[in-house]
């Protein structure tokens, strides 16, 4: 069982009146469950592009590493380097 919990915040009166003139236009019936579901629907937008760019940086350092790692090739690449220039060499 999920126990609710509750989060107090204080806002301007100007915000108050536009949060509520959103929640009304948007059809959801509690002021509690509009603010609710688009305060997780932004979190989760927020988590999502940082996870975005976290992965994407995370791919740029394993891309790096094995383009400037200093590796020798393994017996299949060089058998198919062997093959393409043999190929070429042919044309």
């Amino acid at each position: 069982m999920n126990k609710e919990e509750r989060i107090e915040i204080s806002v301007s009166s100007n915000d108050k009146q536009v949060f509520k003139k959103a929640q009304e236009l948007s059809g959801d019936k509690t002021f509690s469950g509009f603010i609710t579901r688009v305060l997780k629907k932004y979190s989760e937008q927020i988590i999502e592009e940082n996870e975005k760019i976290l992965l994407s940086k995370k791919d740029r350092e394993i891309f790096f590493d094995a383009v400037f790692a200093d590796l020798e090739p393994n017996e299949k690449l060089k058998q198919a380097a062997k093959a393409y220039k043999k190929q070429f060499e042919a044309q």
